[in-house]
């Protein structure tokens, strides 16, 4: 069992089953210590990644306002080589994108081979808040999750690891952090009363969030439920599930790699043998 609770689709959840304070007994610095070792295993995983180009890993990240979406960017995925790891943002759909499918921006932005792409929100958002807010009817958001299902089988299929984060942050602690962003001079870029009003639709988020984790978690795309309460703990679960998924493909990667070292090693000696014969 890791720090997150991983959701494979066998069993129905409900988010008021998992604590969002929680944080396995462990101390900060405990936990932040565990962190940076992890990282440091994912910053040689990553670069074994990219050498092999046979996956990518697309990383989703779920969350109300203020669970720590951007924090995890800047925590887990920072030390992260930049060249071969990115982030994408999905907004407000522009008037272009809405007049396509509502996986049309996606699939642009999923990573090529040997890449890492982290999604800060994604193609979730189209049964999450087009649901609370009646953007589209029941009918079309219902029908969304068996499209975002075979979109994602398509990605793994090609090769794509998916993982999807889902931050769980309580009610009382969102508040916290909203009124600490008001007192923060350095964070009021962020202010925004939007974030007040969808607080009014905590319960229909609740449930929202639920069909999603229920309707599009499967064993190989997988749904973590991250406590998010204490930064420190999110960000460490978030690293352990990174580094086990990845762990698996080590020696794969490394058999790979030492054979295509024995091919080019191989052509340097015939280009010197034969560049000796000449001369």
């Amino acid at each position: 069992m890791g720090y997150a609770h991983r959701l494979e689709g066998d069993r129905r959840i409900k988010l008021e089953d998992f604590d969002p304070a929680d944080d396995a007994g462990l101390k900060r610095e405990q936990a932040e210590k565990k962190t940076a070792e992890l990282i440091e295993e994912l910053v040689e995983l990553q670069e074994l990644l990219y050498a092999a180009r046979r996956q990518s890993l697309l990383i989703i990240l779920q969350g109300r306002d203020t669970s720590g979406k951007d924090g995890v960017i800047r925590h887990v995925a920072g030390p992260l080589n930049s060249q071969s790891c990115t982030v994408t943002s999905f907004k407000v759909p522009t008037e272009e994108e809405l007049a396509h499918d509502f996986l049309w921006r996606v699939h642009s932005q999923t990573p090529r081979a040997g890449d890492i792409k982290i999604f800060n929100r994604s193609h979730y958002e189209d049964v999450l808040v087009v649901r609370v807010h009646k953007l589209v009817s029941e009918e079309v958001w219902r029908g969304r999750y068996d499209h975002i299902n075979e979109f994602e089988r398509s990605l793994t299929d090609s090769g794509t690891i998916i993982l999807k984060f889902y931050l769980h942050i309580s009610k009382a602690e969102q508040k916290e952090r909203l009124v600490e962003r008001e007192k923060d001079p350095t964070k009021s870029w962020k202010l925004s009363v939007g974030d007040w009003k969808e607080r009014e639709h905590w319960d229909a988020y609740t449930a929202a969030y639920e069909d999603a984790l229920n309707e599009c978690a499967s064993k190989r795309r997988p749904w973590f439920i991250v406590p998010a309460d204490k930064k420190w703990f999110r960000n460490l679960a978030i690293a352990e599930a990174l580094r086990n998924t990845l762990m698996p493909f080590k020696k794969k990667w490394l058999a790979q790699l030492e054979e295509v070292g024995r091919e080019k090693k191989k052509a340097i000696e015939e280009y010197r043998r034969s560049r000796s014969q000449s001369g």
